[in-house]
């Protein structure tokens, strides 16, 4: 829930907590324009959508 907050209000930072270096520079390159601050908020609850589900396939694999 904190992460999806962090998402909306500083997506670059999401990138950076899920370790996707690359992704969270060029997510903050697009966020220091005020008309890029929406795709780049999407893209991040995009992102962490994904990072989640694939956490729980890869517990329900492990485990």
């Amino acid at each position: 829930m904190i992460r999806l907050i962090l998402a909306l209000l500083i997506p670059w930072f999401v990138f950076f907590t899920m370790g996707k270096l690359v992704q969270g520079i060029l997510c903050l390159i697009l966020q220091l324009t005020l008309i890029g601050w929406i795709p780049a908020a999407i893209w991040a609850v995009y992102t962490l959508s994904q990072y989640n589900t694939d956490k729980k396939i890869s517990e329900l694999k492990n485990g």
